[in-house]
């Protein structure tokens, strides 16, 4: 290789070595400031969990039973059945005879009205008796029996008015489940970290909650209704503000979700996420964009100068010590967010979702989705 195209390269290498140097250490590190409460809270504040399902019968046997026996004294469950052709209306039906605390709101559609997840959340939340909202999904599953106490707890501020979750994918074997569970991590930290500088752009609407008040106040999702992603990430990109938003993060408070198990299911499920991602507001596109496009790079740029001499013990010095403080920034972060099997095998992970993380994005701005389920 030409020594002149080897300066070009590692010049280039050095640029993305300095931006994602700034991502770890100036943005992503600000996350192992945190310190999760170390006691149940004592403040009983009324919540109202939030859940939309369609056909998802074999979810709701095995999973509201976890939410509906929660470990504290004022909270509603209610169940919107969005159309479910399942069986789920009968089972609902019984377990509503069951459990006092179960409310159940059924949306059926019609040829000329078409519905989707951000409607029947809408339904569901005009139906709530309580201003706190707790969100998760029919195939989540709460980590203990005090996850409400926890999330719940942060709404004793009477200025916080949104609190971002983390909700971990179950771990099982293979290269999928590797991947889902490492983007996961990955995507925790950068939002989670964001929320903690001030600038949250995103939360995950398996472990989600906010205000009533707040919801009605900026017209729902009336703004991005006519995109069916965004019920969770994009009401909190457009309504986050540095003194209203918290994060949620002691392992109690952990909402766990079974993985695609299909890379089909999978891409789909990113393609829809990654279409939410065009009404980001300006300057947090530019952040994730800067930040992806740039992780890439860098490790095509630093494979490419492994071609040639000298260039290559540069590019394999930049390597080690970003590696190097991955481990140190991260080694907290993984343990928390249940992924310290990942520890050591970063340089495999980070390189695989760089590409896809690309890929993904690439894709979800140019192909739409028609349905949620």
């Amino acid at each position: 290789m030409d020594l002149q195209i080897q300066e070009v390269l590692l010049g280039l290498l050095g640029i993305c070595f300095i931006i994602q140097m700034v991502y770890l250490l100036a943005y992503q590190n600000k996350l192992n400031a945190y310190n999760p409460l170390t006691e149940l809270p004592e403040a009983v504040i009324p919540v109202s969990v939030v859940i939309s399902a369609r056909n998802e019968i074999e979810n709701l046997t095995q999973n509201l039973p976890a939410i509906l026996n929660q470990n504290y004294p004022d909270f509603e469950v209610i169940v919107v059945n969005d159309c479910s052709f399942d069986g789920s209306a009968q089972l609902l039906e019984e377990l509503e005879a069951q459990y006092p605390r179960l409310k159940v709101v059924t949306v059926t559609e019609t040829r000329k009205f078409k519905t989707g997840k951000k409607f029947a959340l809408t339904m569901g939340i005009k139906a709530a008796k309580n201003d706190c909202l707790l969100f998760t999904d029919a195939d989540c599953v709460p980590a203990s029996d005090n996850w409400i106490a926890f999330m719940a707890a942060n709404f004793a501020n009477p200025e916080t008015q949104i609190v971002l979750g983390y909700s971990p994918y179950y771990r099982k074997r293979g290269l999928l489940n590797s991947l889902i569970r490492f983007e996961t991590i990955k995507t925790a930290i950068n939002y989670l970290s964001a929320a903690m500088r001030g600038n949250a752009y995103m939360g995950v609407g398996r472990n989600l909650a906010y205000r009533k008040e707040l919801f009605f106040s900026v017209k729902g999702f009336a703004s991005h209704m006519h995109i069916m992603s965004g019920d969770d990430d994009l009401f909190v990109n457009q309504n986050a503000t540095p003194a209203n938003t918290v994060i949620e993060l002691h392992q109690d408070s952990f909402i766990f979700s079974e993985p695609k198990t299909s890379f089909g299911a999978w891409g789909r499920q990113k393609r829809r996420h990654a279409g939410a991602g065009k009404l980001y507001k300006a300057k947090h596109k530019r952040m994730l964009a800067t930040d992806a496009v740039s992780g890439l790079l860098f490790y095509l740029l630093f494979f490419s100068c492994l071609a040639a001499e000298p260039a290559m013990y540069i590019a394999v010095s930049l390597f080690i010590v970003r590696w190097l403080a991955q481990i140190l920034v991260y080694k907290k972060q993984f343990t928390t967010l249940q992924g310290k099997d990942f520890i050591w095998y970063i340089p495999i992970a980070d390189t695989l979702y760089y590409l896809y993380l690309n890929i993904f994005g690439l894709v979800g701005t140019l192909k739409k989705t028609n349905q949620w389920k």
